[in-house]
């Protein structure tokens, strides 16, 4: 009889332990889901991807608690009971293995791990890559990669990002103006800011020859 060999397990990366957080064992969460709360709900497991020299290495990791901390995603685990043991686990990846039924695309969800990359298109021309996905209690955002290698933050909504073609490689944008690029006057803001009597018109430039008189001043003020 032929052993039939086992299709290879699909897991998925849902987040990067990246700090000890208090005394109690709790840790801040780098998230590489659209559904945190759902993915570290109690009693989620996880594999970890540690170095062998670590004492989690070949070790699960159980969530016991998921809370949000100033908008920043914290969790307790089983066994973690302190920081010592919290600092053990900074860097680790977390993963788990893909439900073949949640597997299904849904409309208007997708993972992490699909939006990355894409191409950020904009009046039928591409303006950047998505770099990654930061997600928040009050809405996620698109950090998009500009050719020129500026970061731009966008907010993932249906009014700014109204497509996302996975399969094309491409999100497609509609941004306020402003956000991609410099509404016009800004720059004439900046050199009036920057410029010698700004302010104050017909004022003569600042020596700075008053600045050295009141320090004299001083000086003698104190010795008195």
């Amino acid at each position: 009889m032929t052993d039939v060999a086992k299709p290879a397990r699909t897991q998925l990366r849902v987040g990067r332990l990246v700090k000890a957080h208090g005394l109690k064992g709790a840790l801040k969460i780098e998230l590489y889901t659209d559904d945190p709360d759902g993915r570290f709900a109690p009693g989620s497991t996880f594999t970890l991807q540690v170095p062998e020299s670590s004492p989690w290495h070949g070790r699960p990791l159980t969530v016991r608690e998921f809370r949000w901390m100033n908008s920043h995603p914290v969790a307790f685990f089983e066994g973690v009971e302190d920081r010592s043991a919290a600092e053990e686990l900074v860097k680790a990846i977390l993963w788990i293995d893909e439900d073949a039924a949640a597997s299904v695309v849904e409309d208007d969800a997708w993972y992490d791990h699909q939006l990355i990359g894409l191409d950020v298109v904009r009046d039928d021309a591409v303006v950047g890559k998505v770099a990654r996905v930061d997600h928040f209690p009050a809405q996620d955002l698109l950090a998009v990669t500009t050719p020129g290698g500026e970061e731009i933050l966008v907010p993932f909504v249906k009014a700014i990002v109204p497509e996302v073609d996975v399969e094309a490689g491409r999100v497609v944008v509609t941004p306020p103006p402003g956000l991609f690029e410099e509404l016009p006057g800004d720059d004439k803001d900046d050199e009036r800011a920057e410029s010698p009597g700004a302010g104050s018109p017909g004022a003569e430039p600042d020596t700075g020859e008053a600045d050295e008189d009141h320090t004299d001043d001083d000086a003698d003020t104190a010795g008195r």
